[in-house]
């Protein structure tokens, strides 16, 4: 999730790349990782890293799923001093000005949390799944997180929060026909075709492949030792082989060129860095300990293509406590 917010807010939104130009940076950055793991480099780096530290990183993408889940829940809310704004829409904040269809809102700080008061019905229906869940999982139900979503969506209907209209946007044709669109853009005129282009702007995308490389191989250290670690899959004994032996004798090894393979790949297709994610602890959790959780997994979700636009009334607060709650089970 990290990934995509900074592929899409800083990258694209904040630094002006067009999406094409960030899919190439992808690319770049999953070559990067390619070479910097059949050299050894990577194994180096983790060597590098203390295990506490290695602890940490895992802890800390928890953290940060755990609040996106918090915050699509809608148990946050987040107040900010009128003197503090900045800009609305791009343009500079006049209190005395109306202003239609705010869609963003820059501040200069004095941004104060608090927990929302439940008195609107979207954030009642997450914490009423979050009870429901909570409850299931130290029940060690079968599904207990598919149990929970299903049934906090079912009760959103009556309290208006279920939006049964199908969103045919949704559908698996719409996907693949959007993939004409996205497959191959990286190496377009509009990609890789001006990325270098403009001379001033050379130093800024070089910081920006280093800071998708940094993102993309410190996550995927603490995701596979984290995840690693729970299910047995990495031993301590299979990552001291992995910092002393040369070529691709363990299973860590492994992984870590499969995700850096994949990186280049998604960015071919159209998508951001293709990393392990944090949410593999839900597998693992429900008893998954092999590379078929996995394919099971892929079949399922091609599967639910297509009855996307079903899987679609969905809402939001129905999956945010899943979010939360596997976020936790990160760190």
């Amino acid at each position: 999730m990290g990934l995509n917010a900074f592929f899409t807010y800083t990258v694209v939104f904040a630094l002006g790349y067009s999406w094409q130009q960030a899919l190439a940076l992808v690319f770049i950055c999953g070559l990067i990782n390619i070479l910097i793991t059949v050299t050894s480099i990577r194994k180096t780096i983790i060597a590098a890293i203390p295990q506490v530290m290695q602890h940490a990183i895992s802890g800390g993408i928890g953290v940060f799923v755990a609040y996106i889940g918090l915050k699509n829940a809608g148990f946050l809310q987040f107040t900010s001093d009128s003197s503090d704004i900045l800009s609305i829409n791009d343009k500079a904040y006049n209190a005395h000005a109306a202003v239609k269809g705010v869609t963003s809102v820059v501040t200069g700080g004095g941004i104060v949390p608090a927990l929302t008061s439940f008195t609107q019905s979207g954030a009642l229906l997450a914490l009423i799944g979050l009870i429901i869940m909570t409850i299931l999982v130290v029940k060690k139900v079968p599904g207990a997180v598919m149990i929970s979503i299903i049934a906090t969506t079912i009760i959103g209907i009556p309290m208006g929060v279920t939006d049964l209209s199908f969103a045919s946007s949704n559908s698996l044709g719409s996907s693949i026909h959007q993939l004409g669109t996205t497959f191959g853009a990286a190496f377009s005129h509009a990609g890789f075709g001006t990325l270098f282009s403009n001379s001033s702007h050379i130093l800024l995308t070089l910081m920006t492949i280093f800071a998708f490389c940094f993102s993309d191989t410190f996550d995927t250290i603490g995701t596979f030792i984290g995840t690693g670690h729970r299910s047995g899959i990495f031993t301590d004994e299979e990552i001291h082989e992995l910092e002393t032996t040369k070529g691709f004798a363990t299973r860590l090894d492994k992984a870590l060129v499969a995700d850096s393979v994949a990186t280049s790949i998604g960015a071919v297709f159209g998508t951001s860095n293709t990393t392990t994610y944090i949410e593999s602890a839900a597998g693992i959790g429900a008893g998954g300990r092999t590379g078929l959780t996995s394919v099971t997994v892929a079949i399922l979700f091609v599967i639910s293509g297509l009855f996307a636009p079903i899987i679609s009334i969905v809402p939001t607060e129905a999956v945010a406590p899943a979010d939360s709650g596997w976020g936790h089970d990160g760190f």
